[in-house]
This record gives C-alpha cells, sequence and structure tokens, in this order.
C-alpha cells in the first residue's frame, strides 16, 4: 500500500508528504486540509480512505498517524475565503498551508485529486488517492478528523443548526434549519443551498 513512496524514494526523494482535504461540499465551515510525512515502511490496517472508516476508528488511526509519523499538520481556510475565492482556490490554499507548515519541509508531494498544490515543491496529484496512497490516506483522515471537531465547536457557537451531526452537509435536517433559522456566519453564502434562503 505504501508503493507510491517507495516510488519516490527510489527516485531519490527523502521527505515524501500525502495531502488531502476534507469538507468541500458542506454548506458551512472551513475547509480543512492535512499534509504528513510517514517513515519509510509504515504500514498499518487502520490507515484507509477516511470515508469508508467509523467516526470511532477515524478518531484511531488519527491517534495513531499523530503518533507514528515523522510529522504533520493540518490548515484550513475560512467560509469567508471559500466565499471570496471559490472553493477550490480554498481547498488548495488551505493545501498550501498545510505543507508549508510541516516541521520537516518535504522534498515530494503526492496530492488527492486532479489540481496541484500552489507551491514549488514537486508533486504529483492522484485520482482517487486517498484510496490508494498511504500517505494520502492518513492526511484524509487527519482532515477528516480535525475538520469534524472543528464543526463540533461550531455546534455549541451556533446551535440549533445541528452541526455536530451532519457537519454542515446538505442533508434535509441541515436545510430544515437553514429555512427555519437562515444562515449563520459560518455558512458558505455564495454556496446555492444558502444564497437561495432567506
Amino acid at each position: 500500500m505504501d508503493g507510491f513512496e517507495l516510488r519516490a524514494r527510489e527516485r531519490g526523494y527523502r521527505a515524501v508528504a500525502g495531502v488531502d482535504e476534507a469538507g468541500r461540499g458542506p454548506l458551512a465551515g472551513p475547509v480543512v486540509a492535512a499534509a504528513v510525512i510517514l517513515p519509510a515502511g509504515f504500514r498499518h490496517k487502520s490507515i484507509r480512505d477516511s470515508k469508508a472508516l467509523s467516526p470511532a476508528a477515524r478518531e484511531k488511526a488519527f491517534a495513531l498517524i499523530a503518533a507514528e509519523a515523522i510529522c504533520f499538520a493540518v490548515a484550513h481556510s475560512t467560509p469567508e475565503e471559500i466565499d471570496a475565492i471559490n472553493i477550490l482556490q480554498a481547498s488548495l490554499l488551505a493545501m498550501r498551508r498545510a505543507v508549508s507548515r510541516l516541521s520537516l519541509p518535504p522534498d515530494f508531494l503526492y496530492v488527492d485529486g486532479t489540481f496541484p498544490v500552489p507551491c514549488a515543491v514537486p508533486q504529483e496529484t492522484l485520482v482517487a488517492g486517498d484510496s490508494r496512497c498511504l500517505s494520502v490516506m492518513a492526511a484524509s483522515i487527519l482532515a477528516k478528523v480535525a475538520r469534524d471537531e472543528m464543526m463540533e465547536e461550531y455546534d455549541c457557537v451556533y446551535p440549533g443548526y445541528g452541526f455536530s451531526s451532519h457537519k454542515g452537509y446538505p442533508t434535509r435536517e441541515h436545510l430544515a434549519a437553514l429555512r427555519r433559522l437562515g444562515p449563520c456566519p459560518i455558512h458558505r453564502k455564495t454556496f446555492r443551498g444558502v444564497r437561495t434562503r432567506p
């Protein structure tokens, strides 16, 4: 499962980071990105695509990654930034911030998706990288858990929307709360599910 990282090391790279984001689809909250450098040869059965793990399994995997990684970093873009520059650019900005915060500067990146991180580090984009590349899987877990925790905190600040349960995604419960309460400060005002409602 760490074949991508091995391939990069065979090409001479030594600090290979996986990068992914969480939260492009929600109507509220930040988009969160993570970057992680794993030790050579690291493997663990709990590290899988974050979407295939239960919340409890993701939290356990987060703790494992945090303990075993050479280094990792989490960063985000705010709802205001998402509205100002669009969700794609905000996602790439969050990824760049995460990469820049790694305590060991990476010399190669594997990035989930089709768009490269806007930085000078050599990199390769991987479609469905969060189910194919171990370090990207780890980054997806870090980003997802960090974002879920942020949304649970926002549920206390902005009660009534159910952020702790749906994490800002456009569920029936969330859309009903939007109709009833209108948007709150962390809603993405340019998103169709938000801007078409009072």
